[in-house]
């Protein structure tokens, strides 16, 4: 969902290129190695399958070099591409530090637009039908195998599907996430609940909510978002831990007033209205309800994993105070991430150079962004239960790796590391669809007289619409 990345990147970047010799920082407007670097049509295989020759002279444009503010960050992009060259030494990796790229979702739009993407660029799974539709992304199919992407058969394949159209793949993922309910331990155990078992069923989360809230002290017991496009997100969320859709297989028909959509809908003003277990103050977008289980003025709401790292170094939280189980329901739970994508029409040894360094940054057990004895010594966060999109013997590397040097107690994430809950992606024309469906929260959270009928009916037929327009 672009609002979930738009929760991680755009709040502040989430997840993220230059050696000593290579570096150069292009600006926003800098001109693509595609035009400017003959050189970088130096022939290699001709054999699409065949990995990069590693005496092939290229060069490539990469988005989302951290920018300087990232102290730690930057260090640790300087010295992948200086180990990335110990290999491959002819490649050069000019890396571009443009946050509005990464960011915006409407500079990426004219981004596409202008075709003034990088080589590599960055992307969020529902990104792909626009990156299609602007004609952006080099099919990548024939690139990528196992000796390109020598752990591709230990990549979950639901992340890789949501890179393929029609059996292509047009890209390779950086990070994933599943929502769960994130729990606020230290209210848990004063309400007289264990914060190890968080709620595993939408009645539990109405009970412990009503326990967390009548503490007192304007506490609220369970939080939701209602405007910025997350309220609809959220909905989208609960709806399909029951079982339900938004759309249909067909993807042409709104899928959510149904009995299981309206039981999300009347659970959700019950919680609000009769057992006053929510709070009064809604309205409430993404970065409102991290602020107040941060400040311990909330139990639980439905999360990301990477929210707990955004609060203890943004917000001043403590990470022992977090926990997660899964998310409530448990039949599926909204699944989303973040990816590298190649422009089409680079050279093939470009493209090849793009999937050496994707796969060595992004998609190596102890390298790159999974080296985390080094993330630790740098001072960044270990422990957060994802990224983590490894399958068999990768995954036990993974996992006992980020446990050694975890920088978080991460047992209080044990209920949601142990409980997996399948993963379903974004629906179509998702941030049009979560627009719409903010109307629907925003009724039930704000007006006890609310029509529920009425609000999905309006909102069934508003989805219809848009879905007619794909």
């Amino acid at each position: 969902m672009r609002c979930a990345r738009f929760r991680r990147t755009r709040r502040a970047g989430a997840v993220a290129l230059v050696s000593a010799l290579t570096l150069t920082v292009l600006a926003a407007c800098g001109t693509s190695s595609s035009d400017d670097d003959a050189d970088s049509r130096a022939s290699g295989s001709s054999d699409p399958a065949a990995p990069l020759d590693p005496r092939t002279k290229v060069t490539i444009t990469i988005d989302c070099m951290p920018p300087a503010a990232k102290a730690a960050e930057l260090k640790q992009w300087k010295e992948d591409v200086a180990e990335f060259n110990r290999t491959y030494p002819n490649v050069t990796v000019q890396g571009r530090s443009t946050p509005g790229q990464c960011l915006e979702p409407p500079r990426f739009t004219a981004m596409l637009k202008a075709k003034s993407q990088p080589d590599v660029f960055y992307t969020y799974f529902t990104d792909l039908p626009q990156v299609l539709d602007n004609d952006g992304a080099e099919d990548i199919t024939a690139y990528v195998n196992d000796r390109s992407v020598p752990l591709l058969k230990d990549i979950d394949p639901n992340v890789l599907a949501s890179l393929r159209h029609e059996g292509k793949l047009y890209g390779l993922p950086t990070s994933n996430y599943t929502m769960g309910l994130l729990v606020n331990r230290k209210l848990f155990e004063r309400a007289g609940l264990d914060p190890d078992s968080p709620p595993r069923t939408w009645e539990e989360v109405r009970t412990a909510a009503k326990k967390i809230a009548g503490l007192g002290d304007g506490i609220a017991g369970f939080g939701e978002y209602s405007a910025g496009n997350t309220g609809g997100w959220h909905f989208t969320a609960q709806v399909y831990s029951v079982g339900g859709d938004v759309v249909d297989a067909s993807g042409e028909k709104a899928a959510f007033n149904t009995g299981l959509g309206k039981q999300v809908a009347r659970n959700l003003h019950a919680m609000r209205w009769e057992d006053d277990s929510m709070g009064r103050t809604q309205l409430l977008k993404w970065g409102d309800l991290q602020k107040q289980i941060a400040s311990d003025k909330l139990g639980m709401f439905l999360a990301a994993p990477d929210d707990i790292a955004y609060m203890v170094q943004q917000l001043g939280a403590k990470y022992e105070n977090f926990g997660m189980g899964p998310i409530p329901g448990g039949k599926a739970t909204l699944a989303g991430g973040n990816s590298y994508m190649i422009k089409k029409g680079i050279s093939p040894d470009q493209v090849k150079a793009a999937i050496a360094w994707l796969n060595f940054k992004n998609l190596t057990v102890g390298k790159g962004q999974f080296a985390w004895e080094r993330t630790k010594a740098d001072g960044l966060p270990v422990g957060v239960p994802q990224p983590n999109f490894w399958l068999n013997g990768s995954k036990s590397e993974d996992d006992a790796a980020r446990a050694e040097h975890a920088t978080m107690p991460v047992e209080n994430f044990r209920t949601f590391m142990d409980n997996p809950v399948a993963g379903k992606a974004e629906p179509p024309k998702a941030q049009e669809i979560y627009k719409v469906l903010d109307n629907v929260m925003s009724g039930i959270l704000t007006n006890e007289d609310a029509d529920i009928d009425k609000l999905l009916a309006t909102a069934e037929s508003q989805v219809n619409q848009i879905l007619a327009h794909r």
